[in-house]
């Protein structure tokens, strides 16, 4: 299910692929493109959009709001993801089934649903294309792009047209990095082999999704992006931030967070509960000794300060922790999840309070149960990080074949 199948999925599967633009052109989303050009790509049949509060035009109008004002598309229900459509819902939680009150639009919720569940509520919307547009952070255990996958399987299934309307990689798509998903630890924060930070865009992800891992491909168009280059982050499209996510409020988050979402796998405060989610670590016991140790590690393009703060939820809600705050100084010379695995070593080895949750949740962020393994074993950072090359150089071909942008 490899190259081999790049014949069949050719008469499944329409791209609309970047234009070429002077230097200096501002980016164009894929929405902002569709919109352009009337809406064609929907083929004046009605339709439904996968989205939440990220599926926003450059003037921070949402799509939804936008499309159901424009006779030139019969948009006729909306399907949300974690957290819901309008984003009202913490993690773990989503909006259930309603009307919006914005439009009258009947409201569907994706949430944990997948294969023939979530193809008979496609079914029951009664839609002939199903539409995402997601913003997407670059990590493999962001749960929006497994949404995508069971969306598009479950069009398939449904005998739905799917369209996916591509936005940036805030963190850049340089690169593919960490270790990948070994298949027998597959849950909703990894579907399939994918790096931990997967380098793509949501529409890359989606012709990789139908040229590797869906049974059997859905009928796809992607709609990208002008203007976009692989080196660039988030804050230079020009585009408004939304949070994704109620813990992911800035840009400067989904930099580090392929990296210390890690630590949602261990006793340590992730942030949550702070103004700075998965740039704050921490536990009680812990102190400068930390900081210390992995700043010594002379790791590029990252600085960490000794820092004590108080979470107002999640772990040790109301109870001062000491830790470090991260610093990226440098964002090219960064490299997230090495930086992610340097904090779990060095945290092991200079707080004896250091445990992994007991259910291992580590293995499903990470793929596999080596990282753990590993470090409980006593390995550094350089022997962690060498033990997933292989697989990863393995990703990177296979990736290769589905970007879209230089």
């Amino acid at each position: 299910m490899h190259l081999s199948r790049r014949t069949l999925l050719a008469s499944a599967t329409t791209t609309a692929l970047p234009a070429r633009l002077p230097h200096g052109e501002r980016l164009r989303t894929g929405f902002e493109r569709l919109a352009a050009d009337g809406y064609a790509a929907l083929d004046g049949l009605s339709c439904g959009i996968v989205t939440n509060p990220t599926g926003v035009t450059r003037d921070a109008r949402h799509v939804v709001d936008v499309m159901h004002a424009d006779p030139r598309v019969r948009l006729t229900a909306v399907f949300g993801p974690e957290h819901g459509f309008r984003g009202t819902a913490q993690a773990g939680g989503s909006e259930g089934r309603h009307d919006d009150p914005a439009t009258g639009l009947p409201v569907y919720d994706t949430y944990l649903k997948s294969g023939r569940q979530l193809a008979d509520v496609f079914t029951a919307s009664g839609v002939d294309t199903v539409v995402f547009d997601v913003q997407d952070v670059g990590a493999r255990f962001y749960t929006y792009i497994w949404t995508l996958y069971d969306c598009m399987e479950a069009a398939q299934l449904a005998g739905k047209r799917f369209v996916v309307l591509d936005r940036p990689n805030p963190v850049t798509g340089r690169a593919a990095l960490g270790p990948v998903l070994h298949r027998e630890f597959a849950t909703f924060v990894g579907r399939q082999p994918v790096a931990q930070a997967h380098g793509m865009t949501v529409a890359e992800l989606a012709r990789l999704f139908n040229g590797e891992f869906l049974t059997a491909p859905v009928p796809l168009e992607t709609v990208a992006m002008t203007g976009w280059r692989r080196s660039r982050f988030y804050d230079a499209t020009g585009l408004p931030w939304v949070p994704p996510s109620p813990n992911m409020p800035t840009p400067d988050t989904a930099l580090v967070y392929s990296g210390t979402c890690m630590f949602e796998g261990t006793n340590l405060s992730e942030g949550r509960g702070t103004t700075r989610p998965f740039e704050l670590l921490g536990a009680e016991g812990l102190d400068g000794r930390w900081a210390a140790a992995v700043n010594g590690l002379g790791l590029p393009g990252v600085r960490f300060r000794e820092a004590y703060f108080t979470p107002t939820f999640s772990k040790f809600q109301g109870r001062t922790v000491g830790g470090v705050q991260i610093h990226v100084h440098d964002r090219a010379a960064y490299d997230p999840v090495r930086t992610g695995i340097a904090l779990l070593v060095t945290a092991r080895r200079v707080w004896d309070g250091f445990a992994w949750r007991p259910d291992h949740w580590i293995d499903k962020l990470t793929g596999s149960a080596r990282v753990r393994t590993m470090i409980d074993a006593g390995a550094g950072t350089d022997e962690v990080t060498g033990a997933w090359q292989e697989e990863l150089a393995a990703f990177r071909r296979i990736r290769g074949q589905y970007l879209l942008y230089r």
